[in-house]
């Protein structure tokens, strides 16, 4: 990915008012933007000088702290400057326009989204895994993935993978070299334990993509749709499950009219529960406004994750029920939620059949909650190992997957004669490039534009 080396500005902090806010600029040599700025004022570099910001006229704009990182000691390894003042959205705005002007002759820019971080990645100051970190970090929606967040910008994935990278490469040179020199028949299967090592090689890459698929869960959490018959006690388990009142719970059927959502967190995973219109049949009487909730109904349960189906267990199973059992998306987990056993007189339960897994509960007493909460879990496969795990996105995981592949293929032409040591070296190759794709070794610049468009604008 070309480098534009053009300085660039952006405001740093959130939108909106706060204590605070920071003006950030970024570029191979920021000194004629600090001379336009403050004139004959020095800044020394990683100190903090108090010093009023002004307009070109001299006009007080605010009164604030400026620091100078001089590359390549900087977050983005060029010379970085902050301007540390209130943050007034007015105030910040009136701040970059002046920082702006004051580097128009140096070719100073507004820098577009994740552009710093970028410069860093580019600059060899963080690979692309820690890149994406610091975006998950940002974004964390609960404190195990911002733990986990931390994790990976820290270096710690990074650093897995390229000890993955390592010892496929070793084992690359190993064959290779046998390759190379065939005429001193030495057996490179047996001798150099080639075998032995490919499988210890497979075993830690299962061993990272599994705990790369729990920090995925971590960040991307759970689509949960509630879906069922008006009446039959969605709302209330929305609301048993969030620990609050926030949908509207009347004997009325058919209140709820459109989505409500709510994120929860059990285990440190985030799910998106979503609570909607009670789905009445085709014949039954109702209005254009509930009509259009139980179209937006079936339209979250194509998107789901995890499909929490509510029956009135005092009523039992009707043919409206099996008729929307029949309309469910294949694939998707479904849970039978039988609510309202305050009435029915059954115990909480769980109960695994061969059509589905059944949860007992009563959401109005707030009882065997714990029992749905413990199925979402398993249905996510979270397992409470205490390792660290790693806030992986989906690309990683399918690199993860990909590489796995090819390392398998590669154990199958082990298994065989010395003829097939050629095809053992080219998958050998290709889980390498794989591996090496998420740290940003082999990534392409389309890739990467896609991945910093992402971030927000200053960081």
């Amino acid at each position: 990915m070309k480098l534009d080396s053009s300085p660039i500005a952006a405001i740093a902090t959130a939108p909106g008012r706060g204590g605070i806010g920071v003006v950030r600029a970024s570029g191979k040599n920021l000194v004629p933007l600090m001379t336009a700025l403050f004139g004959t004022q020095v800044l020394k570099p990683r100190h903090a000088s108090y010093l009023p910001f002004t307009q070109a006229d001299g006009s007080l704009i605010d009164q604030g702290i400026a620091i100078h990182f001089k590359g390549p000691n900087s977050y983005t390894g060029e010379d970085v400057l902050e301007l540390q003042g209130h943050g007034g959205p007015v105030v910040l705005q009136l701040l970059l326009a002046r920082v702006l002007e004051a580097g128009k002759d140096s070719g100073l820019r507004l820098a577009e989204p994740g552009e710093f971080t970028r410069r860093a990645f580019l600059n060899d100051k963080l690979d692309l895994a820690q890149a994406e970190a610091v975006a998950d970090l940002i974004d964390a929606s609960t404190e195990a993935a911002a733990k986990s967040a931390s994790q990976s910008l820290s270096g710690a994935f990074s650093k897995t993978i390229h000890a993955l990278v390592e010892q496929v490469t070793g084992l690359r040179m190993l064959v290779e070299a046998t390759l190379d020199f065939p005429e001193e028949e030495i057996d490179f299967l047996e001798k150099s334990n080639a075998r032995g090592q490919l499988k210890a090689v497979i075993e830690a890459l299962n061993k990272v993509f599994s705990q790369a698929a729990q920090g995925a869960l971590l960040r991307e959490g759970l689509n949960v749709v509630l879906a069922g018959q008006p009446n039959v006690g969605k709302s209330s388990l929305l609301n048993a499950l969030a620990g609050a009142d926030v949908a509207i719970v009347t004997p009325i059927a058919g209140t709820t009219r459109d989505k409500v959502s709510e994120t929860i967190q059990i285990e440190g995973i985030p799910l998106n529960i979503i609570d909607t219109a009670g789905i009445r049949n085709a014949g039954d009487t109702i209005d254009a406004v509930e009509r259009i909730g139980i179209e937006r109904t079936w339209g979250e349960i194509g998107k789901a994750d995890v499909i929490l189906h509510l029956l009135d267990a005092d009523q039992g199973p009707t043919l409206a029920d099996e008729t929307i059992v029949a309309a469910f998306p294949a694939g998707v987990p479904v849970v039978r939620v039988w609510n309202k056993i305050d009435l029915s007189g059954h115990k909480p339960s769980v109960d695994v059949l061969p059509d589905a897994t059944h949860v007992y509960l009563s959401a109005h007493d707030h009882l065997g909650i714990d029992l749905l909460r413990a199925e979402l879990l398993r249905i996510a496969g979270w397992q409470q190992t205490g390792e660290s795990l790693y806030l992986a996105r989906e690309r990683h995981l399918i690199a993860l997957k990909s590489a796995g592949k090819h390392l398998n293929i590669a154990a199958e032409h082990a298994a065989q004669d010395d003829q097939s040591l050629d095809l053992f070296a080219e998958e050998l190759r290709l889980a390498q490039v794989q591996l090496s794709s998420i740290t940003g070794e082999f990534s392409p610049d389309d890739l990467l534009g896609v991945i910093f468009s992402r971030f927000c604008i200053g960081k």
